[in-house]
């Protein structure tokens, strides 16, 4: 599932209810008027598709909660690799078979699709440092004999995440359609 949701909605009597944002690195909250109300959407979806291909991802995503490390922007030129939807996706590097996000407010459900040539964990941890749940898959390259197809999605939901990461065994791994909510 593409992210394709509204990033507010008004309801009855002047409320806003938080909704989803499609989260791009170009917008910055500071170019806004301070007296606004700025609401925290309750689900984000990352847009790689804003970012070039090769760019080191850290901090584009600061503004909605979350940064990374040991990743970076690519459009896969190996088949073996498709994205999941578009054509940018992130892989972890320059470290190979690792990555991580880690989230500015705790988190309660994280989603993403992994393609890796390796077995790929993917674990939740609280703020401090405590492992709150793990999901794996298996290799899962496309035009392999895997049984797991590309693009496998893993998710964890569980309160209070602070920090996810991405262990591949050397291996190497991709991320697409990556979401969050609070």
């Amino acid at each position: 599932m593409q992210c394709n949701l509204q990033l507010q909605e008004i309801i009855d009597d002047n409320f806003i209810k938080s909704q989803a944002a499609i989260a791009s690195p170009g917008w910055d909250i500071a170019e806004y008027e301070s007296s606004l109300l700025v609401i925290r959407p309750k689900s984000v979806c990352l847009n790689l598709e804003a970012l070039t291909c090769f760019e080191v991802v850290e901090h584009q995503f600061h503004q909605f909660g979350v940064t990374f490390k040991n990743a970076i922007a690519l459009q896969p030129s190996n088949p073996a690799y498709p994205p999941r939807s578009g054509t940018i996706v992130l892989m972890a590097a320059p470290k190979s078979g690792w990555l991580e996000a880690t989230f500015l407010q705790p988190i309660a459900r994280f989603c993403c699709y992994v393609t890796s040539s390796q077995r790929t964990i993917m674990s939740a941890y609280d703020s401090q440092g405590m492992l709150i749940d793990q999901v794996t898959t298996q290799p899962n390259l496309a035009g392999s004999d895997s049984s797991t197809p590309p693009n496998t999605q893993l998710q964890i939901n569980a309160p209070n995440i602070s920090r996810i990461t991405f262990y591949a065994f050397d291996g190497q791994l991709t991320l697409d359609d990556l979401s969050f909510e609070c």
